[in-house]
C-alpha cells in the first residue's frame, strides 16, 4: 500500500481543475455503476452515489477514484439511479466484495437505513456522505457541508440584494422531502428570512403553510415538512419548472414585479429562473442556488442566476477519504460536530462553503482550479 502518499494526494486534489473531472461524460458499465481501481479482487472502500445523470455526482466519482486509486486503495463506485432498491442492492454487492468501509450518499435518508444496517452487521464501517441517513444507529460518521449555513447564506443573499420597499414578493422552493438536507437548507434560510417576513418587508407569494407560520422564528420538523410539501422540487428540473409555472399562474400582478426567489440548488434554480424570466409581469428577480454547476456558473456570468453556494466537492471527497483511511488504519477519525439522525448523534466532519456571484466567480472557481476559464463565455 502507498498510504504514506495519501496526505499529498488529498492536497493535490484541492488544486485539480475540472479538466481532470468528469465533465459531461458518463461512466461506463451497467446503470448501477462501474468498477474503479478494484483490480478484480477484494474491494476495500465501496462508494454509493445517487445518480450518474447529474454532473455533480460524476464529479464526486472522479474525486474518489483519483484519491483512493492513486493512494493504492481498491475501491468501487456504484450509482443508485434514483432508486432506494438499487441502492440497497449496490450496498449488498459491495459487502460481497469484502469492503471494510462504505461511503454512501443516500437516495432517501430514511430508506437507506436498511442498507447500512446490513453493512454494519457485516462489520463494515459506514460513512454517510453529504446526506444524513436517519432512523438508525448503523451510521458511524457523517461528512457534509454545513447545510444550515448553506440555507442561511442563500437567505442572507436575498436580504442583501432585495429591492427597497415592503411586501416584496418572496417565492420559496425546496429540495426533496426524502432528503434530510432539504429540511436543514430550508431551516437555515428561514432563520434569516423570517424576521423580514414577519415585519412585512417580504411577503410569501407561493406557500400558505409558510405564510401561516410567518411569525414563528423556529419551526419544527413537521412544520418545515408542511411547507416543503407545498414547494418541493424533488431536486428535479422538470418538477421545478412545472411548480414555478403553476405558482406564477396562481398569483396576480401584485405578487410579481421585482421578486425574490429561494431556489434550493443550481439545477432547479436554472429551471425556475427560465420561467420567471419569461413572465411579462416579472420585472426582475433575484434567485439563489448551490453546487456551482458549470451551467449555473454561465447563468451567473450572463445575469440569469444571481448566486450559487460553492461546495467544493474536492474537499468533501478528500475529507471522506481521510476518514476512511483512518478507519482502515484502526484510528479514530477527526470530527468537529454531531448531527442527530433521530436515533443517535452521529459524529460529523463539516466542510466550509463560499458564496459565489458574478463579482467573485473568477477568484472562487477559476483561480482555485475548480474550472478552466475556457469553459465559459463572457468571463471578465
Amino acid at each position: 500500500m502507498k498510504r504514506k502518499l495519501l496526505s499529498f494526494l488529498l492536497a493535490a486534489t484541492m488544486v485539480m481543475g475540472m479538466a481532470t473531472g468528469c465533465g459531461n461524460t458518463s461512466s461506463g458499465g451497467a446503470d448501477t455503476g462501474d468498477a474503479a481501481n478494484s483490480g478484480g479482487g477484494e474491494v476495500q472502500v465501496g462508494i454509493v452515489l445517487p445518480t450518474k445523470d447529474e454532473p455533480r455526482w460524476l464529479q464526486d466519482q472522479k474525486q474518489f477514484e483519483t484519491i483512493l486509486g492513486d493512494a493504492g486503495f481498491s475501491n468501487q463506485v456504484l450509482f443508485s439511479q434514483g432508486s432506494s432498491a438499487t441502492e440497497k442492492t449496490n450496498v449488498e454487492t459491495l459487502i460481497s466484495k469484502g469492503i471494510k468501509v462504505l461511503i454512501i450518499c443516500a437516495q432517501d435518508g430514511a430508506a437507506a437505513s436498511a442498507a447500512v444496517e446490513e453493512a454494519k452487521n457485516a462489520g463494515v464501517k459506514v460513512i454517510a456522505y453529504d446526506r444524513l441517513i436517519t432512523g438508525t444507529d448503523a451510521v458511524d460518521y457523517y461528512v457534509t457541508f454545513d447545510s444550515f449555513a448553506v440555507g442561511a447564506a442563500q437567505g442572507q443573499y436575498l436580504i442583501d440584494n432585495a429591492p427597497s420597499g415592503s411586501d416584496i414578493p418572496l417565492y420559496l422552493f425546496a429540495g426533496a422531502a426524502t432528503d434530510n438536507n432539504a429540511f436543514i437548507f430550508f431551516e437555515g434560510a428561514w432563520s434569516v428570512l423570517q424576521p423580514k417576513i414577519a415585519d412585512g418587508t417580504f411577503k410569501i407569494a407561493n406557500s400558505s403553510e409558510a405564510e401561516a407560520l410567518k411569525d414563528k422564528a423556529e419551526l419544527s420538523r413537521d412544520e418545515i415538512g408542511k411547507i416543503i410539501g407545498q414547494v418541493t422540487t424533488d431536486w428535479d428540473f422538470n418538477v421545478a419548472k412545472s411548480k414555478a409555472e403553476a405558482h406564477l399562474t396562481a398569483v396576480g400582478a401584485d405578487a410579481k414585479g421585482d421578486v425574490l426567489v429561494l431556489a434550493p440548488n443550481d439545477g432547479t434554480s436554472r429551471s425556475i429562473a427560465d420561467v420567471f424570466a419569461t413572465d411579462k409581469d416579472v420585472t426582475s428577480y433575484v434567485i439563489t442556488g448551490q453546487d456551482s454547476e458549470k451551467a449555473s456558473v454561465q447563468y451567473i456570468i450572463d445575469g440569469k442566476q444571481s448566486m450559487t453556494v460553492f461546495k467544493d466537492t474536492r474537499t468533501l471527497a478528500a475529507d471522506s477519504v481521510s476518514m476512511a483511511v483512518d478507519l482502515l488504519d484502526g484510528k479514530e477519525p477527526a470530527t468537529d460536530s454531531t448531527y442527530n439522525n433521530e436515533k443517535i448523534d452521529v459524529p460529523a466532519k463539516q466542510t466550509s462553503i463560499v458564496v459565489v456571484t458574478k463579482d467573485n466567480v473568477k477568484a472562487a472557481l477559476i483561480d482555485s482550479g475548480y474550472y478552466e476559464a475556457s469553459e465559459f463565455t463572457g468571463l471578465e
